[in-house]
């Protein structure tokens, strides 16, 4: 039994241009970059200078790595990256209401820091997504639907 031809919709789709976005895309990608990176200074600051775990650095500034990774996605403007990042933050909320809790000041008050950071990237995360997304339901609509 043949299979119909089912036409390409993503190839009807115009491409996604990030300076074409609304203002409410755009304001949430610059959020979400911005915490992003203000969350790789405070790891490093964290666990350099302002309260490491051992007198002159640890190895736990390392934790900010991974969230180096993500960068280039977010310059890129890849959805997908948005979409695990939205994931990957927990582990970091985790860490710093962990640490919120049971590591005396000043190290507290910084992982308290991480949390509001980890809360305001994840949130920047899922408005860019369904912002994003809320376009697409649209355009398909207006695709010739020809199957």
């Amino acid at each position: 039994m043949p299979v119909p031809d089912r036409p390409d919709l993503s190839a009807s789709l115009p491409p996604y241009l990030p300076n074409a976005a609304p203002a409410a895309v755009r304001r949430a990608r610059s959020v979400a970059v911005v915490s992003l990176l203000a969350l790789i200074a405070l790891c490093l600051a964290w666990e350099l200078w302002l309260a490491p775990l051992r007198p002159g650095g640890s190895w736990l500034a390392l934790k900010a790595l991974p969230l180096c990774l993500p960068l280039a996605g977010f310059l890129k403007n890849r959805m997908y990256t948005y979409r695990w990042v939205s994931l990957m933050v927990w582990l970091y909320f985790t860490e710093g209401v962990v640490r919120g809790w049971s590591d005396p000041p000043p190290s507290n008050w910084l992982a308290w820091a991480e949390v509001l950071l980890c809360v305001v990237l994840f949130t920047a995360c899922t408005a860019h997504i369904r912002l994003r997304l809320r376009k697409v339901p649209a355009l398909a609509a207006a695709a010739p639907a020809t199957l």
